[in-house]
């Protein structure tokens, strides 16, 4: 019979991981990007990542970031530590996702108003 924490564990982590790898991957266009215009500067680093945020997709980041945190709280399980530590790194990097995202958003209303 299958662990339900198990199952609880898999979606978390692959929920918590996956918008890293878009956004790793946006990162590399946008620092390439400024070393190609020879761009300094914050607004150049958040434009590069704005647009990376655009196609993603805010709200999927958002949801799937909540949903990982729910999965992986889900799934502590005092029989496998291994898997715990890994669900407390994952929750962080979900966690740091969201401070990320909500900060870009604040950011981007920000400089639109002024």
């Amino acid at each position: 019979m299958e662990d339900p924490n198990r199952k609880r564990f898999l979606w978390g982590v692959s929920l918590a991981w996956a918008p890293w790898v878009p956004t790793l991957i946006g990162l590399g266009y946008a620092f390439r990007g400024i070393s190609n215009s020879k761009a300094t500067g914050l607004g150049a680093v958040a434009g590069g990542l704005a647009e990376l945020l655009v196609i993603w997709g805010i709200a999927t980041m958002i949801v799937s970031q909540v949903g990982a945190i729910v999965w992986l709280s889900r799934s502590f399980s005092y029989e496998h530590p291994v898997r715990s530590l890994v669900s407390v790194l994952s929750i962080c990097l979900s966690v740091l996702m969201l401070t990320l995202t909500c900060f870009l958003i604040w950011f981007a209303w920000f400089q639109a108003r002024h």
